[in-house]
């Protein structure tokens, strides 16, 4: 036991070189620059492999974040023209309307 650990307590790891940064936080996504040692670097280039892959694969998350995207676009669009929000709000309808209609009138002979 060194001095800074104190009984009862589990020691502190030493910080990760890799989410040092001298410019500010490091995407996940990105492996930062100035690792000397070629194992730091090999890991931190596999963990944004693995980072990219992950955000690439997570379909989910990605269908979440775009949708919050649109959500907040379709916002804005209904603050700056109220107007053409109704209308639109109301072509939509219409148009999923005559969709259901198409498809049980199709069902139904």
């Amino acid at each position: 036991m060194t001095s800074s650990e104190q009984p009862g307590r589990p020691a502190q790891r030493a910080q990760d070189p890799v989410r040092k940064a001298p410019y500010g936080p490091v995407p996940r996504t990105a492996v930062p620059a100035g690792i000397d040692d070629p194992v730091a670097s090999a890991r931190a280039e596999l963990k944004a492999a693995l980072a990219a892959i992950e955000q690439k694969a997570n379909v989910p998350r990605r269908v979440e974040q775009a949708s919050q995207r649109g959500l907040v676009r379709a916002r804005a669009f209904a603050r700056r023209n109220p107007a053409g929000a109704v209308l639109a709000v109301v072509g939509i309808a219409a148009a999923v309307g005559g969709a259901v209609w198409v498809i049980a009138r199709a069902v139904s002979r």
